[in-house]
């Protein structure tokens, strides 16, 4: 496979998806702007189980395709964060329709996972995990993202449920 440099600078080479820099950058740019035009957003974190062996070698990218599928808008977000973890930023969207969008994630996970579980008689576990929010002067950027990771955590903690979505006050 040959390299490609046009997107090398702000995508994940394994999954495709955009990387944590250039996330950072976007998600605290659209942040100001929701400030200024008094939007509301949401921040949410996917943490599929997933540890590529090598009869799975693209498993990851195959998953990710399945959540970039359900998102719909382009001017919404994915990005890995880590090598377990994916942020979503949903833009100028209130807690209905980021509902809607966690329900579309779900129905494609439920469907890779059946193509899944054919072949290969298992499936993919994940957390998801997210707070909207109506950025304000006096509310700090990284507090939404504090408060998602634990939420995400709360949500590892606690076996058979794995999605939630609440409002950050």
């Amino acid at each position: 496979m040959i390299y490609s440099f046009r997107n090398s600078g702000f995508r994940d080479p394994e999954t495709g998806v955009y990387n944590q820099t250039y996330f950072m950058e976007v998600f605290n740019r659209e942040w100001h702007r929701h400030i200024r035009d008094h939007q509301s957003l949401a921040l949410l974190y996917l943490c599929p189980h997933i540890h590529e062996t090598v009869k799975q070698p693209h498993l990851l990218e195959f998953f990710m395709k399945q959540v970039q599928e359900a998102i719909l808008r382009t001017t919404d977000l994915v990005a890995r964060l880590n090598n377990n973890s994916f942020a979503l930023g949903l833009f100028n969207i209130d807690e209905e329709g980021t509902q809607v969008v966690l329900q579309r994630i779900e129905e494609k996970i439920k469907v890779f996972n059946l193509e899944y579980g054919r072949q290969h008689t298992s499936y993919v576990d994940y957390e998801l995990a997210g707070y909207t929010c109506t950025p304000a002067r006096n509310v700090s950027i990284e507090l939404i993202f504090q408060d998602v990771e634990q939420l995400t955590h709360e949500l590892e903690m606690e076996k058979g449920r794995h999605i939630e979505l609440r409002r950050m006050q």
